[in-house]
């Protein structure tokens, strides 16, 4: 036990039981994500419309069916990369449309080659809610302003690699405890020279 360094051990059992302790909360992050995407394959599957647009992240409507009547700001659009209802890389058209109390309401009316978004001046728009950054945007279906189809909204797409995580955490939790063995094993070779040496070496 002499040969055990105390605060140094204290520290590397401190940080392997941090190691579990995040590869755990890991599998308990797992089993809520599954939740989630269950709960949203459920709502691809409900007919019953919702309000839009939603506040915060929106997670409680997901993917649901929603009508919106859209008055465009002016000059207020994102062209951003995406993918047509074939697949096709391109570009998705979002307006930003005003909304009561000034809540952010962004529509995706279509999808084009052409990064330049078209002449639209707002209208009804039926459609699907779906993420985008930390608020929610309408997927439109059908598409309009002659685009061509968006992509589907696809819960599928979220990621859920917690499990990968969780392993991860895990080995580094056994390659720290197998390193500092090691490195002890070596420690107290070394020790075990120095005390056998003969006088005068």
């Amino acid at each position: 036990m002499r040969r055990i360094p105390v605060l140094p051990t204290c520290i590397v059992l401190l940080a392997v039981a941090v190691m579990i302790g995040l590869g755990f909360w890991q599998l308990q992050r797992k089993v809520q994500k599954e939740a989630l995407l269950a709960r949203f394959a459920a709502a691809l599957v409900n007919p019953a419309p919702v309000g839009f647009p939603v506040a915060g992240d929106g997670k409680a409507v997901l993917y649901r069916r929603a009508t919106f009547d859209c008055q465009v700001q002016p000059g207020l659009w994102d062209s951003v990369g995406g993918r047509n209802a074939a697949g096709e890389s391109g570009y998705v058209h979002i307006a930003h449309c005003q909304a009561p109390g000034g809540m952010p309401a962004l529509v995706q009316l279509g999808w084009s080659r052409d990064p330049h978004p078209p002449q639209w001046d707002g209208g009804q728009v039926s459609g699907r809610i779906a993420p985008f950054h930390k608020i929610t945007r309408l997927v439109a279906d059908p598409p309009l302003a002659g685009l061509g189809a968006n992509a589907a909204p696809d819960p599928s797409d979220i990621p859920n690699n917690h499990l990968a995580y969780a392993v991860q955490w895990f080995l580094f939790a056994v390659v720290a405890l197998v390193i500092y063995a090691l490195a002890l094993r070596r420690r107290a070779k070394g020790a075990a020279v120095v005390v056998t040496m003969p006088p005068g070496r």
